[in-house]
């Protein structure tokens, strides 16, 4: 198999604002000879590299002629290796010639951009705070009382001092702010921020990562005062009574069901006052049978005053999620022209490989949507929105239908595609929106998208939007739960979807099969409690319930203690739980789907088309059998400059690369230490562009890692 490349045509036209930038990437030397010319220092201030999340910059010293001659300028480790899931997933920021960044502990560091060495690092849980996986950066704030940084560890929510790391007393209580704090319920649930927020004059705007079960706390927006830590305004996601979409909802909604929170981060537009937010589902995935209705404002693209938290206008891109279908990445700000006209847009990639693309101001789409009939519900409990919206364009970026005939042929392995049909067999499939079912329902893409939280890359320059994605199924399965309320029940509801119905792990979380002989009773009721990487807290629950739990993880096989009657209840009454986060991947990893498993796309906006799309990456073991350009999952996004080139890693292969933006043709690849399943950031500092990356690895069966890796040209 060959590397593909899907081409598509013309160059958009872009206006004004795209010549301008053209032309100073000219100046800069798109294909000139820059090695030896000094650049102005140009910084990556901001989460993705602006406000308006565009993953561009300016700089051209690096430029196609020359990628190839990149070297490693510094590396720094974080030392912080714990386990062999962890992962780094930070998109570095450098401001006045300093970078932070955080490790796979949250630890957050300083160093010299220049040179890598360390400035200062602070330890959260050294302060009290639990430890939190999945960071994936800081804000820094210019205060006038001097710079701070806004990091984020479990509840926690730290300003530090940008010049030492020390907290700031004035900020909350020593310098920190419960994120758990007047929320309508869920104190004690788990309550995280992994994505930074946005600061808006003297308010960090910031959404949460919350619980995927019943009993997790709702995902309320909110502002806090930058100076004392204070909340200035909240927007309640389950709206309360009396407020718009309440009626959405089952009466007193907001006061029990949790989720549709805003995870994946946050989009200004500092000029207007507007702050865009995406949501992700209501809780618990997956059952949505006793919160009938369309469920908003989860899984909606939220336009917010900036100053006050009021809704300018919201677009919701599911009705009542049973597929875990999160809006999963910060939306760009783009401008391009459209029928004649230049609009300031909004764009928003999805987990099922759509592009929504609204005005900015009215939230009006700009190339139309359409509501269609989708599947209807296959239980008399569960409820199921009649009709679910889809752009008319562009055209996804990702198939939309899993059948058998696209599973992958026999020269994966020998009777392989028959051996995939049995394990097919008697399951739902065909389009999207398949409800989950007692049988088995495909869904295509999969949990993870599509697009995920790399996020997508916009370059004013070309008027394309870069997006990759991944092109794997999974399989949605229900299953009742067991009668009464005993350890075993607890675990099918809490720890299943990520372990597995019998503990022998997911594409999620890993095999704690026989986890008794390895970890001690303490060991296993401190990490229920306290949750561990991308495991959340359970602390909400009574402690008689997270002990026998435990005894029931550490031996499940004693069936008399697993069904025997808790007194306290973990609060769960649904009839049905979901069977895990089960993928459609082979024994190896490998998505059972034809290829290609994981793609790098440029949408032209102007158009509304596809312009180019090539695979991402190669899994080693089926390219050392011939089978190469077929893609692999991906996590992480590109970083798009005006030299011409989309630098990403992303890929399952551990590398690097660089591609031409225009073509899409690969012009350099480097090898990582482990996977960098994180967005690059690129800089200068004293004349000399960087591009740093965080190889933590850590995921789709990828070793972990600790460290960064800065590259320049000699």
């Amino acid at each position: 198999m060959r590397r593909r490349k899907m081409t598509m045509g013309r160059l958009p036209r872009v206006g004004l604002l795209g010549s301008l930038v053209v032309v100073f990437g000219c100046l800069g030397g798109e294909g000139a000879d820059e090695t030896k010319r000094p650049v102005e220092d140009w910084e990556w201030r901001h989460y993705l590299g602006d406000e308006g999340r565009s993953h561009f910059s300016p700089l051209a010293q690096i430029h196609r002629d020359n990628v190839d001659q990149l070297e490693i300028a510094w590396t720094y480790d974080t030392g912080s290796l714990k386990g062999s899931l962890s992962q780094i997933q930070c998109n570095p920021i450098i401001v006045d010639g300093v970078l932070y960044a955080t490790t796979s502990r949250s630890h957050v560091f300083a160093l010299d951009a220049a040179t890598g060495e360390e400035r200062w690092r602070f330890d959260p849980t050294a302060h009290g705070s639990a430890a939190q996986g999945h960071n994936r950066g800081v804000v820094h704030w210019d205060s006038p009382t001097g710079a701070r940084i806004m990091a984020a560890s479990g509840p926690d929510l730290w300003a530090l001092d940008a010049l030492t790391g020390e907290p700031v007393s004035s900020f909350g209580e020593g310098g920190r702010v419960d994120l758990r704090s007047g929320l309508a319920h869920g104190q004690k649930a788990s309550v995280i921020s992994p994505t930074p927020g946005a600061v808006y004059r003297d308010l960090l705007i910031l959404g949460t990562k919350v619980g995927e079960t019943e009993g997790a706390a709702p995902g309320d927006i909110r502002a806090f005062d930058l100076n004392t830590g204070e909340v200035r305004w909240t927007f309640h996601t389950i709206p309360w009574e009396g407020e718009f979409g309440a009626e959405t909802w089952p009466a007193g909604a907001w006061r029990a069901h949790g989720g549709a929170n805003s995870w994946a981060g946050v989009t200004l537009d500092s000029e207007r006052g507007i702050v865009f937010m995406p949501t992700g589902s209501a809780t618990p995935d997956f059952w949505g049978g006793d919160r009938a209705g369309e469920n908003l404002f989860a899984n909606s693209l939220l336009a917010l005053d900036a100053a006050t938290g009021e809704r300018i206008w919201h677009f919701q891109t599911v009705h009542h999620d049973l597929w875990d279908r999160d809006l999963p990445t910060p939306p760009n700000l783009v401008r391009f022209e459209h029928e004649g006209v230049m609009v300031d847009a909004v764009a928003q990639p999805t987990k099922s490989g759509h592009l929504f693309v609204f005005d900015r101001e009215t939230g009006e789409p700009i190339f139309g949507v359409e509501e269609r009939p989708v599947h209807a519900s296959h239980h008399p409990e569960e409820w199921v929105s009649p009709t679910q919206p889809f752009p008319t364009a562009p055209p996804p970026f990702t198939r939309q239908i899993f059948e058998l005939s696209s599973i992958d042929g026999d020269d994966r392995a020998e009777g392989f595609h028959a051996a995939q049909e049995k394990r097919l067999e008697g399951m739902r499939l065909g389009e999207n929106f398949i409800p989950p079912s007692l049988e088995g329902s495909i869904m295509y893409p999969g949990f993870d998208g599509g697009a995920e939280w790399g996020g997508a890359a916009w370059d004013a320059t070309t008027g394309l939007l870069y997006v990759n994605a991944n092109e794997v199924g999974a399989m949605l399965r229900l299953m009742e739960r067991p009668k009464g309320v005993n350890p075993r029940s607890v675990y099918l509801e809490k720890c299943g979807l990520c372990h597995g119905l019998n503990l022998e792990g997911t594409g999620v979380g890993p095999s704690i099969v026989d986890v008794g002989t390895r970890r001690t009773q303490t060991d296993l009721l401190t990490v229920i409690a306290l949750g561990s990487g991308r495991m959340p807290s359970f602390v909400d629950m009574p402690f008689p319930v997270i002990e026998r739990l435990a005894t029931y993880i550490a031996d499940p096989d004693d069936e008399k203690k697993a069904l025997a009657a808790l007194e306290a209840r973990p609060g769960s009454d649904s009839p049905y739980v979901n069977a895990g986060y089960l993928y459609l991947r082979d024994e190896q990893g490998v998505p059972i789907n034809k290829p290609p498993f994981g793609t790098l796309t440029a949408i032209d906006l102007a158009a509304g088309e596809l312009r180019w799309q090539v695979p991402l990456g190669d899994y080693p073991h089926l390219a050392e059998k011939g089978i190469v350009g077929a893609g692999t999952e991906n996590y992480g996004g590109a970083v798009v400059t005006a030299g011409g080139l989309l630098f990403i890693a992303a890929s399952a292969d551990e590398t690097f690369r660089a591609f031409d933006k225009l073509t899409g043709e690969l012009i350099w690849e480097t090898p990582l230490p482990a996977s960098g399943f994180a967005t690059p950031s690129t800089y200068s500092v004293d004349g000399r562009q960087f591009v740093v990356l965080a190889a933590g690895g850590g995921k789709l069966g990828a070793k972990s890692g600790s460290t960064y890796i800065a590259y320049a040209l000699p």
